[in-house]
């Protein structure tokens, strides 16, 4: 199943851009190997933004929950973060399910 996620950061008062940078460095590694194990399908950085734009490919809604519990900007920041999810269908798909349905 594909989503698209996207991710609004934010950082407390508190907490100084370097330490934010400490985890988002952390995160960056996660992000970048789930890449290459083929769990993300390409990923984005917003320019001028703290956001993040994501398209993964997961077996199910519940696999997707629990990789998002775990993300290292989640655990160590994610009362600050806001992760918006769309679930996806391939247009491809879609496409023929249209053309089958001009036929029927």
């Amino acid at each position: 199943m594909l989503y698209h996620l996207d991710f609004h950061v934010e950082y407390p008062a508190g907490m100084s851009q370097q330490e934010l940078f400490a985890i988002w460095s952390e995160e960056a590694d996660v992000a970048l190997g789930a890449k290459q194990a083929g769990v993300v399908v390409d990923l984005w950085k917003c320019v001028g933004m703290r956001r993040v734009i994501a398209i993964v490919d997961v077996p199910s809604p519940e696999t997707l929950d629990q990789i998002l519990l775990d993300l290292p900007i989640m655990k160590k920041n994610g009362q600050h973060v806001r992760v918006e999810v769309t679930s996806l269908r391939r247009y491809e798909d879609f496409a023929a399910d249209v053309k089958s349905r001009l036929e029927s």
